[in-house]
């Protein structure tokens, strides 16, 4: 029987290339919880603990902030992509 690795995506966020076209391919689904999610992922890949402390909440506030069905606040949400040091746009 063949036994296979679970999939994480943090493991292939390992450049700021990755990283932009993993957040743009999720803000381009409707589902506003696959952002969420892709945010939190890429937090993973660059360190939880670092990303809080430059982010200004709390690691376990972030971990709940960026978990599917969470609600975090516009400004949560503006701090994380700074801390991140991605930007994002909007495109016609």
């Amino acid at each position: 029987m063949t036994e296979f690795t679970q999939f994480d995506a943090a493991d292939y966020l390992d450049c700021d290339e990755a990283v932009a076209a993993y957040l743009t391919a999720a803000l381009e689904d409707e589902n506003p919880e696959l952002f969420l999610t892709a945010l939190k992922d890429v937090a993973r890949a660059r360190g939880m603990s670092q990303l809080a402390k430059d982010a200004g909440p709390g690691r376990e506030s972030l971990y709940k902030a960026l978990t599917p069905g969470a609600k975090p606040r516009y400004d949560t949400i503006l701090r994380v992509v700074h801390a991140l040091g991605v930007k994002l746009s909007a495109h016609t």
